[in-house]
């Protein structure tokens, strides 16, 4: 069985002039897909199969990333289901020349990894070990509760 904390991955990248929009930050949509591109490694290595995203939850930006920040993205997996699995996401940008760093934003993602059919499957149990991991977990089985609630909400409105 796989452990929480072996699933840890931080991607960290130089943002230049070319992710950059008019007012000289980071556009969100290149955060986005950075985000969207590490937790898939992580789901990927989890399960050993190509792993697409179902869902992303809550992404909330708190800070601007500015041109010649440090992007650094760490993701880990918080539930995994019987096909699906949440990763958590955290991002801060570190600006080089002062060390100062700031907690820019944060995002849960649920993805499925698939045969070669395309077909989900089951994904690898997971231990939780530390007490943070089995509190990221207690937290992600609520929020799986809430989105599963929402979704049967809104297809009794269909």
């Amino acid at each position: 069985m796989k452990v929480a904390c072996d699933t840890r991955i931080t991607i960290i990248q130089q943002m230049n002039q070319l992710d950059a929009n008019l007012a000289g930050n980071v556009h969100g949509g290149t955060i986005m897909k950075i985000i969207d591109n590490t937790a898939g490694i992580v789901a990927t290595r989890h399960t050993g199969k190509n792993s697409v995203t179902a869902s992303i939850d809550r992404l909330d930006f708190h800070s601007p990333v500015l041109v010649g920040d440090l992007l650094r993205v760490s993701a880990c997996i918080n539930l995994v289901g019987r096909t699906s699995m949440e990763i958590g996401v955290r991002v801060e940008a570190e600006n080089v020349i002062t060390g100062e760093t700031r907690h820019t934003a944060s995002a849960y993602l649920t993805y499925v990894s698939l045969d070669e059919h395309g077909k989900p499957v089951q994904a690898p149990p997971i231990l939780f070990e530390s007490e943070e991991e089995q509190r990221r977990n207690r937290e992600a089985i609520e929020r799986r509760r809430r989105r599963m609630a929402e979704k049967h909400e809104e297809s009794d409105k269909c």
